[in-house]
């Protein structure tokens, strides 16, 4: 259990430098969006008053009582659109550098465009009065900015965001001495609505909170999911990937009793030099999608491609008690597969399988840039010695007595060849063939 926490500890320290990276670059492309559609949202405004202008100028002198206001109104919109295209482009910045915007320039960014509303709101108090003013359409303004202050997936700039809008409604409200048509003061009704507001900013941010938890726990999935598929190669079947993010995969080494396969093409070399490289890859990519599709219906991965071959194991990284069953029937069905391609092509191969079980170090091993999980001992040379020795004996797949030992009555079908020399070993060996 110890070591099983440790090695997820491991993980998650190796995941969460890409992880934040990621995240960081998804709340920077959310913030993109809500800039944009601010910068929409003035373009919009100076429309419709260029419009309303245009159709009826009446409407400008009552709300603004001349051109004058309006012309103040005009400045205020292009200063903000220039101020959020300056945002735009800070951003974009930071994506491109992979960096984040700092805490304080956001706070400050928010302070200055959920302003924009209260300083319009003055402008048509001095010409409208304060209850008319008050009672218009620029106090609704406020709820853009913290509808769209959710895409900051940031529970308390949202928050923030409603807090300003909220004080700068009811300061309005407060320094103007708002009132209705019988002189009563309406300060309880604007102190409502500027609680509202403040609802609205805190309800945004629990979107916006709950938003970034989504995108964390997808990125963080993905993250993971491209770990494993960098580890262990596109080769690995998705129901093998899933069960690698669930168990953790190791950091370092760990020693493992696992069946090792060794398979090779037999005369490929021969077979290949009379056909043109396309068909060569063609036909190479179509044995290989069928052995392996073999090897994950009976839990095995490939470790590494070799040329013409493939190193396979099981009982790593995921661990299997019955590792060596299942390594001798992805062989023989591997055999059987082969004879039904070899039917159907006018370019047959013939492989050779060796199959040993014992113990291997295994574990992520590389530079700290680049690594790979792999597996070293003797269960791996002698594993490839053996399958080596197909070509002596004539046969395609052989087994060391480990694996015979380990079959019991599965493994009765397997036919002694007696003690024999493998290269690289002083003692000669036992070495069972399988059909």
């Amino acid at each position: 259990m110890v070591r099983f926490a440790s090695r997820r500890t491991r993980q998650h320290a190796v995941l969460s430098e890409d992880f934040e990276r990621e995240l960081t670059r998804e709340v920077l492309r959310t913030e993109l969006l809500r800039v944009r559609a601010l910068i929409m949202t003035g373009c919009v405004m100076m429309v419709l008053l260029t419009a309303i202008y245009l159709i009826d100028p009446s409407v400008v002198n009552r709300v603004w009582r001349g051109t004058e206001g309006l012309v103040e109104v005009y400045g205020l919109l292009g200063g903000f659109i220039l101020f959020e295209v300056w945002v735009h482009t800070q951003i974009r910045k930071n994506l491109r550098l992979d960096r984040d915007l700092p805490v304080i320039r956001r706070y400050i960014g928010t302070l200055i465009e959920t302003s924009l509303p209260t300083v319009i709101l003055i402008l048509q108090t001095r010409t409208m009065g304060a209850s008319q003013a008050l009672g218009f359409a620029v106090p609704l303004m406020y709820f853009i900015f913290v509808i769209l202050s959710t895409l900051r997936l940031d529970f308390w700039l949202s928050a923030f965001t409603g807090f300003v809008a909220a004080a700068g409604l009811l300061s309005v409200a407060l320094l103007y001495n708002a009132a209705d048509e019988a002189g009563e003061p309406l300060i309880y009704f604007h102190a409502v609505r500027s609680i509202v507001i403040l609802i609205c900013g805190a309800l945004a941010g629990a979107v916006g909170a709950q938003l970034r938890r989504q995108f964390a726990a997808s990125i963080a999935a993905a993250t993971a999911r491209d770990r494993v598929t960098n580890l262990f190669g596109q080769h690995v079947s998705p129901q093998v990937v899933e069960r690698l993010m669930a168990a953790g995969t190791s950091g370092g080494g760990d020693v493992r009793r696992v069946a090792v396969m060794f398979v090779d093409f037999r005369g490929f070399t021969a077979g290949a030099q009379s056909r043109t490289p396309q068909e060569v890859v063609d036909r190479l990519d179509g044995a290989f999608a069928v052995l392996v599709d073999v090897l994950d219906r009976h839990g095995g991965i490939v470790n590494k491609f070799l040329g013409d071959g493939f190193l396979a194991l099981f009982g790593a990284p995921l661990e299997a008690s019955d590792a060596a069953h299942r390594a001798v029937a992805a062989g023989r069905e591997m055999l059987s597969a082969m004879d039904r391609i070899n039917a159907q092509t006018s370019w047959p191969l013939r492989i050779g399988i060796g199959i040993h079980f014992g113990e291997v170090v295994a574990g992520n091993i590389g530079s700290p840039r680049r690594k790979e999980y792999t597996v070293i001992g003797d269960t791996v040379n002698f594993a490839s010695r053996l399958e080596a020795l197909n070509k002596e004996f004539g046969s395609q797949l052989l087994i060391s007595a480990t694996v015979r030992e380990a079959l019991g009555n599965d493994g009765d079908d397997a036919v002694a060849l007696g003690e024999v020399e493998v290269r690289g070993y002083e003692r000669k060996v036992a070495v069972f063939q399988l059909g």
